[in-house]
């Protein structure tokens, strides 16, 4: 495009905005240039960082999490314009969903920053003063949850027959999977963990079940015309996602936790207070985004075994 036809569009977008384009050229010949510290918010993004013990691997701790909730949401930008977009093609869909993938592609591959960045005694020391803080608490990652599939896919197992589509949001968001991390099986009493998230966040996730109920990726996906959810690339990457967040990326975060939680000391909780071996296991969890797009024999041995070939729907 050259100048003229430069200024020309210029011109045509800011008067179909009802604005002057010239006062808009104006204050482009007044305007600083851009700096790659002020685009990116490089002194803000760099003060974040706030420890609670004077153990320097606490930081290592502080930043990896930071980094995770940025790609949490960068996954939810991605995965909102699959949803709220009519009439997807499959490329796109795949597109988008390869994108989502990556993204967690590098949260599993991250944690070796984790399992070899802190050391053991430094960490059983500092992840006391987060008491009751978990990353449980991650509301980006259960809206993740909440976008990927039907509600019912994310209910604890053990009480899925007793909800369906009539049953009210509160009650589903009871019963969701990850309520067991938070009570006290003794008791039923919620855990300390569980009432701060629900304080926080309880209303702000019923609105975004209700939001997603219709447009999570599995309910867009079973509405594709018949011949789109025959697309072998775009089924290929529904399964690699599936198994991407709910085996790799559980896994890697299970043999993390197991190097410090399990690291000599007998029965350690996590630091919400979660039986976190069966928590965390995915064989225990059995959370599957896309039940259908599974055959029989990798249903049954989910989180059991590696499955091969999870990249090639057969």
């Amino acid at each position: 495009m050259n100048r003229k036809e430069l200024l020309e569009a210029i011109d045509k977008k800011y008067t179909a905005m009802g604005q002057d384009p010239d006062v808009h050229l104006a204050g482009l010949l007044y305007a600083e240039p851009m700096q790659y510290w002020d685009f990116i918010q490089v002194d803000a993004l760099l003060g974040l960082q706030t420890q609670r013990t004077q153990l320097p691997d606490e930081m290592v701790f502080i930043m990896y999490h930071q980094i995770n909730e940025l790609l949490f949401k960068m996954i939810l930008w991605e995965m909102n314009q699959i949803s709220h977009t009519k009439n997807i093609q499959p490329s796109k869909f795949e597109m988008h969903l390869m994108r989502v993938s990556r993204y967690f592609d590098m949260l599993s591959n991250s944690f070796d920053i984790m399992s070899e960045g802190m050391e053991i005694e430094q960490y059983m020391k500092f992840r006391m003063t987060l008491t009751p803080a978990s990353g449980f608490q991650s509301a980006q990652y259960r809206k993740i949850e909440i976008a990927s599939t039907e509600l019912i896919n994310l209910i604890d197992f053990r009480f899925r027959k007793t909800i369906n589509r009539e049953t009210p949001y509160e009650h589903a968001f009871d019963y969701m999977y990850w309520q067991a991390a938070g009570k006290d099986h003794t008791t039923g009493k919620k855990s300390k963990l569980m009432i701060n998230f629900e304080d926080k966040y309880k209303k702000e996730l019923i609105e975004w079940m209700k939001e997603y109920n219709t447009v999570n990726l599995w309910t867009k996906f079973k509405e594709l015309p018949n011949e789109y959810q025959q697309n072998k690339d775009l089924i290929n990457a529904m399964r690699h996602y599936d198994h991407t967040v709910n085996i790799d990326w559980v896994m890697h975060h299970y043999n993390a936790a197991a190097k410090y939680l399990d690291s000599g000391n007998v029965n350690v909780e996590a630091t919400g207070g979660s039986d976190w071996h069966k928590y965390m296991h995915p064989r225990y969890q059995r959370r599957i985004f896309f039940p259908e797009l599974w055959s029989t024999e990798e249903l049954e041995n989910w989180g059991v075994t590696n499955l091969e070939g999870y990249r090639k729907n057969t």
